[in-house]
């Protein structure tokens, strides 16, 4: 089995905290999650993950205008790298050594301007041609303001921008001296001045403070005038330059706006130029749109429980992107139809369980939030949220057969939905009320079972008529792990803290059960696909291999050295005292049962050989300093006589917060399930893993989110982009000389549908299918849409038989990457292949039945002698 599984997507959650950003036209959004980047495509209705993580969580995003592929993301500490995302490099790292509050590109994508404290950095933006090896220059250091700057805004030139500040001012200043400019303050605030804005044509400029008050300001004269004794007067070209105007005018308070929201504050605000429009979001999860300079209000639309911690607008003005970090939402909102764009929640607590659908193109979670939510494993998106549960839920099983999912939660209750009407149509319940912590769906969808926590018991159901069948009792210690035969024999696999495993023959009269013992207490089980060999996870670390037939017991892995934890920050133990606590919790075989993918109460999932009994991988979840359990060694310089630094609250941004969010309601030791939970940190942890019934990708539901895991290739390089010789001339001579892949590949490079064509047509028939295997996937859609194109009968091509082989071809050799992205990316080429198909059959049909008579003819007038001695009967 193929152990290379690398980093695809993270599903389940779309925005932790920081700011998003529209990059290109206004169709990619840019969406903090943890310390990686999310990337959500709203035209294709797609999204994917960077692999690249930050030290912590990502507090700020800047895009490049320049280059929209051009990204710095900068963490908590300051600890900063830029990414080229339409490449997925890596382009350089840096230290700001502060907390990052802002960061700008200049228009002209040469500068990058960085929030340092109360200073203002530019650095000149590293090149993405050439690899330096100190690629970040600082060009200069701004000084003005008396408390942290919260924001900077560009000028349309480059030359000049805005700032604003804690210390309730906003201040101009230049980028290079300017003969005659001096920085400017705009002071009259009573708050801190969340942002400030230019117009479109830069006579206005709009400072927004926290406290609710806008104030516009424009300049007094068009000259300058009253210029300082002591500055120097303004050359003749700086004088004349228009660009220099912003820098040159004598700016003054023009109008004052309130928002008169009561008891709420402003938490971000954006402006766009094009449109003239302010949108501002508040603490209470209201934002308005404003027409300015007359402050008109245009909408207002309450979109969260919860404040709107940031505000994006698209490159057109018409998308509004909303971001709400307490309730993990992400939403784009079309102002002018009133509809929504995007709407994406995550669950609000952890995430408990992961289930993947038979085709692998699903995948359910449940979470302590009691919701269980549907995944499009293609676009990670959420297509469906079921919230009748109301306690956590604890398991979640797919039916083999049909659209049905299973569900089982600590409110004593298992829920069957119909995933083709989304709908609730089997509630499953306990005479006695129990808390179920198990489940297993048998094979054929008609028998449900489910372990309870606190009777010990496993209860059986019939899915069609929803009654209880039977209760299987013999554990004495909470059910912690159920599963079927896969083969569909009826042997119900059950494991507890009572340190034994039972199979139960649930379909006999007889109803059997075998007992077989185990080292430490049972946390999870799986069988093997083929039902004659069953795995169990223990406390102690160990993965132990029992034969279903005859129930013996054929082996045993130990993983406590590979699932050890790391420290926490409040340990006193060491290191390799934690590991003695360290086990697996959820264990599952590969499609082929060669291997065992198993995850716990630890930041790495492994991924062993069930003959060899050897590890073949681990992956590490999160490098995430934010989290506990991601390193193995802690920082002595932070531990002091009160304890961990790190675990001492800051109050530096208290004064952001209102008084309802600085109040503690939590009960003492509460770690889930309350908005203010007074546990500190969160633990780097796999609740879930689970294989993809296709082998191709596995998931593991973990404090992160849903993270996948993939063999399949999200990037491919290509070499010919980086061929300078590559010419039509150099295509068509690889072409007559009988290299097809190279030249086709070359062809579509180049974008010339005459040279496709032309390579096209010279491809060999025998060749079709090694060229077909060969071809990247970036290409596919390319090369489909070339097939389609040549069947229309307006090019002409005689070559029926030759396009109906590269069709054929297609398909065999890429059919898993056509069906996983036939309902997104290859949609519209799977259409025009659809309709040349359907073309060809009419074109067919409608040839033959007007050729009917002639070939009758022909048929008829060869006589019977003629048939026989020709062979034909």
């Amino acid at each position: 089995m193929k152990s290379s599984f690398r980093f695809a997507n993270v599903c389940g959650t779309v925005y932790q905290q920081g700011n998003i950003q529209f990059a290109g036209d206004g169709d990619m959004l840019y969406s903090p999650v943890g310390n990686r980047l999310s990337v959500f495509d709203l035209v294709r209705n797609m999204s994917f993950t960077l692999p690249f993580e930050t030290r912590k969580p990502i507090a700020r995003v800047a895009v490049s205008p320049a280059n929209t592929s051009l990204v710095l993301v900068a963490d908590e500490d300051g600890h900063a790298i830029l990414i080229n995302v339409s490449r997925r490099a890596l382009l350089a790292h840096m230290n700001f050594k502060l907390p990052v509050r802002d960061a700008q590109f200049s228009p002209n994508g040469q500068y990058l301007a960085v929030t340092h404290g109360a200073q203002v950095q530019v650095w000149r933006t590293p090149s993405v041609l050439v690899r330096e090896f100190a690629p970040f220059v600082l060009h200069r250091t701004y000084v003005g303001h008396f408390d942290d700057v919260l924001s900077i805004t560009w000028s349309r030139t480059g030359r000049f921008f805005l700032t604003t500040s804690k210390d309730m001012s906003g201040r101009l200043f230049s980028l290079d001296p300017v003969p005659g400019f001096r920085p400017k303050t705009f002071s009259g605030h009573r708050d801190s001045v969340v942002r400030a804005f230019f117009s479109l044509d830069e006579k206005t400029i709009y400072t927004v403070s926290r406290d609710g008050a806008c104030l516009v300001w424009q300049g007094k004269d068009d000259d300058i005038q009253d210029m300082e004794e002591d500055a120097l007067p303004p050359s003749e070209e700086a004088f004349t330059d228009p660009e220099n105007a912003v820098g040159l005018t004598r700016w003054g308070v023009a109008a004052r706006h309130y928002f008169y929201q009561t008891q709420t504050h402003i938490t971000c605000a954006e402006f766009h130029p094009g449109t003239s429009r302010l949108v501002v979001g508040f603490s209470s999860g209201l934002f308005t749109l404003r027409d300015m300079p007359d402050f008109t209000e245009v909408h207002a639309l309450s979109i969260s429980q919860e404040k709107i911690t940031s505000v994006a607008i698209n490159k057109t003005g018409e998308w509004l992107a909303f971001g709400a970090q307490r309730l993990g939402q992400l939403l784009v909102w079309e102002w002018a139809s009133e509809s929504y764009i995007l709407k994406q929640q995550g669950h609000f607590f952890d995430m408990n369980t992961v289930a993947y659908a038979q085709d692998g193109q699903m995948a359910v979670t449940g979470g302590d939030d009691g919701k269980v939510k549907v995944w499009n494993t293609v676009s990670g998106f959420c297509t469906v949220t079921f919230s009748d549960h109301s306690a956590p839920v604890s398991c979640v099983e797919f039916a083999k057969q049909g659209q049905v999912l299973f569900s089982a939660s600590l409110d004593g209750t298992v829920r069957a939905y119909d995933l083709v009407r989304y709908r609730n149509f089997r509630t499953f319940a306990s005479p006695t009320p129990v808390q179920f912590v198990s489940l297993a769906v048998e094979p054929s969808g008609e028998i449900v079972c489910a372990g309870s926590s606190d009777a010990f018991d496993t209860y059986m159901w019939s899915v069609q008529t929803g009654k209880l069948l039977e209760i299987l009792s013999g554990h004495e210690a909470p059910v912690t792990g159920l599963a079927f035969d896969p083969s569909g024999s009826g042997l119900l696999a059950s494991t507890s803290w009572d340190r034994s495993v039972r199979l139960w023959e649930v379909f006999q009269r007889s109803q059997s059960t075998e007992t077989m013992p185990i080292s430490s207490e049972g946390l999870a089980l799986a069988f093997r696909p083929d039902g004659q060999q069953v795995c169990v996870a223990s406390l102690n670390g160990q993965l132990n291999f029992f034969d279903t037939k005859t129930g013996t017991h054929t082996g045993v892995i130990d993983g406590r050295r590979d699932i050890a934890s790391g420290r926490r920050l409040d340990d006193k133990v060491q290191q390799r005292n934690n590991a003695a606590g360290s086990a697996f919790t959820s264990v599952c075989y590969s499609a082929d049962g060669s291997c065992v993918l198993a995850g716990g109460n630890a930041n790495y999932v492994c991924l062993y050989d069930v003959r060899e009994r050897v590890l073949l991988k681990r992956w590490t979840l999160s490098m995430n300093l934010a989290l506990d359990g991601t390193q193995d060694r802690l920082d002595s310089r932070q531990v002091t006589e009160a304890g961990n630094v790190a675990l001492i609250h800051d109050l530096s941004d208290e004064d952001e917060l209102t008084l309802a969010e600085r109040a503690d309601q939590s009960l003492p030791g509460v770690q889930r399930g309350d908005l203010s939970r007074r546990s500190t940190r969160l633990q780097a942890r796999a609740k879930c893993v689970r294989f993809s019934p296709t082998g191709r990708s596995w998931a593991a539901a973990s404090t992160s989110g849903l993270l996948v895991y993939s063999l399949d290739e999200q990037a491919t390089f290509d070499p010919t982009d980086l061929d300078m010789d590559l010419t039509p001339q150099a295509v068509r001579a690889a072409s007559h000389q009988g290299h097809a892949l190279v030249a086709l590949l070359g062809a579509l490079r180049l974008n010339d549908p005459m040279l496709e064509a032309e390579v096209y047509e010279r491809i060999k028939p025998q060749e079709i299918l090694l060229v077909a295997r060969q071809l990247p996937t970036i290409y596919l859609d390319r090369v489909l849409g070339l097939v389609a194109a040549r069947m229309n009968p307006s090019c002409q091509s005689p070559h029926v038989e030759f396009h109906l082989k590269w069709l054929t071809a297609l398909f065999r050799s890429h059919g898993e990457e056509i069906r996983a992205n036939s309902t997104t990316t290859l949609a519209p080429v799977l259409r025009a292949v659809q309709m040349a198909l359907n073309e060809l059959r009419s074109n067919v049909k409608s040839t033959t039945d007007t050729n009917t008579a002639s070939i009758l003819y022909i048929w008829n007038s060869f006589s019977h002698q003629s048939r026989q001695a020709h062979g034909i009967p």
